[in-house]
């Protein structure tokens, strides 16, 4: 009798559009297992239908608790092939589970390669992909030293850490003092040059052989830490044509960290030259509506493409990006000229959702978000010009 796949879902609860994910993964005859700390009751109903049991722990923090519930599952179903969240903040913990339980995918001992900036630095400069000069500091002393080194401003963020999360520009020593007051004492930091550029990412997946078999592109309107500094409308979009030196760098990157069966979003600054350089890998899909995205840019479905993967190890989807597909956040404390029903009005066809932004993700992303797609450049900058009005 063949094997039927065991594909445990960590999160299955959060964020509520990975959802999709097991969707699919049933579609093609996986049998997936979920565990998460929100109640069964919480889950959206086609959840319920796509999952074969899920176990609820108090916390998901609690390695204790996943390894318990991995053990369950284990000793119910049988060999587990996979265990994945698709979410940057489970990262270490589905690294640990899989070392624990001898499953296929990132362990445990890639972790100081994958969570660590200053480790991702080296990765980029050993294929020659060019990224902002900077190490880890020790203390004040030597700040003030790598300073003199590179110049105000720069930016200080936790060496391994998520997002913007504790994330400073320091302008001048003051900035510098108050960093030294408030900073998190348990927390190792890296300083870097700031650079002055658009953020534009390469992102992806790959096939279990690390294969590349989709790629994307967003530019953002700006850096997710100016946008939860100054408050004001964010907003990314997918582009049609990805830059070729765009492409370059970011494949050699993912060949680099030897990426298989995984989504990968890379973080670059395009320079005012028309230069990148590498700010950051992340070892998942973007967040946000951004997984969902790649679907309005296609006509695709990339959970099934991923089912696909796992199960068949085939990418089926013609990728010829027909549409332009922006997401824009409107911020909550700040007045617009027109509501939601103007908005569909106005936008017509080209608006693909309405998103209520789940909590944790507002101070970034604000309080609503807006999926609009075009297959002209124009066409969509009108509509997000209006929605922000």
């Amino acid at each position: 009798m063949s094997h039927v796949m065991n594909f445990i879902l960590v999160s299955a609860h959060f964020p509520k559009n990975y959802q999709y994910f097991a969707h699919r993964l049933k579609d093609v005859g996986i049998n997936v297992l979920g565990i998460g700390d929100g109640s069964y009751e919480s889950l959206p109903e086609a959840s319920k239908q796509s999952l074969t049991e899920y176990y609820r722990v108090d916390s998901m923090d609690d390695y204790e608790q996943m390894y318990r519930a991995v053990a369950y599952f284990a000793f119910k179903y049988g060999k587990i092939d996979r265990i994945e969240s698709h979410n940057e903040h489970w990262l270490e913990t589905d690294a640990r589970l899989r070392s624990d339980f001898n499953v296929f995918g990132f362990k445990a001992s890639d972790m100081e390669r994958v969570k660590r900036k200053s480790s991702m630095k080296k990765v980029f400069r050993s294929v020659n992909v060019p990224a902002a000069r900077g190490r880890v500091f020790s203390d004040l002393a030597d700040a003030k030293r790598l300073i003199e080194e590179l110049a105000y401003p720069v930016v200080v963020k936790p060496d391994s850490g998520v997002g913007a999360n504790d994330t400073w520009k320091l302008n001048d020593a003051d900035d510098l003092a108050r960093f030294y007051r408030e900073k998190d004492e348990q927390q190792d930091y890296i300083m870097e040059e700031y650079i002055e550029g658009t953020i534009h990412s390469f992102d992806g997946l790959t096939d279990k052989d690390g294969k590349v078999v989709f790629t994307s592109s967003y530019v953002y309107n700006q850096g997710v830490l100016d946008a939860v500094t100054t408050n004001s409308s964010f907003f990314y979009y997918i582009d049609r044509v990805i830059p070729q030196a765009l492409e370059d760098y970011g494949r050699k990157i993912v060949a680099a960290f030897e990426l298989k069966e995984r989504f990968f979003h890379i973080e670059f600054f395009e320079r005012a030259d028309g230069s990148y350089m590498a700010l950051e890998i992340n070892f998942r899909p973007p967040g946000g509506a951004g997984v969902e995205m790649f679907n309005y840019a296609n006509d695709m479905d990339i959970f099934a493409e991923y089912a696909n993967i796992v199960k068949h190890n085939r990418f089926e989807a013609e990728i010829s990006r027909p549409y332009y597909c922006a997401y824009m956040s409107r911020k909550a404390g700040r007045t617009f000229a027109h509501n939601n029903e103007a908005i569909k009005a106005y936008c017509g066809e080209h608006l693909m959702k309405l998103i209520e932004v789940p909590k944790a993700f507002v101070p970034v992303l604000g309080s609503n978000g807006y999926v609009v797609r075009a297959s002209d450049k124009e066409t969509l900058l009108d509509a997000l010009a209006f929605i922000d009005a």
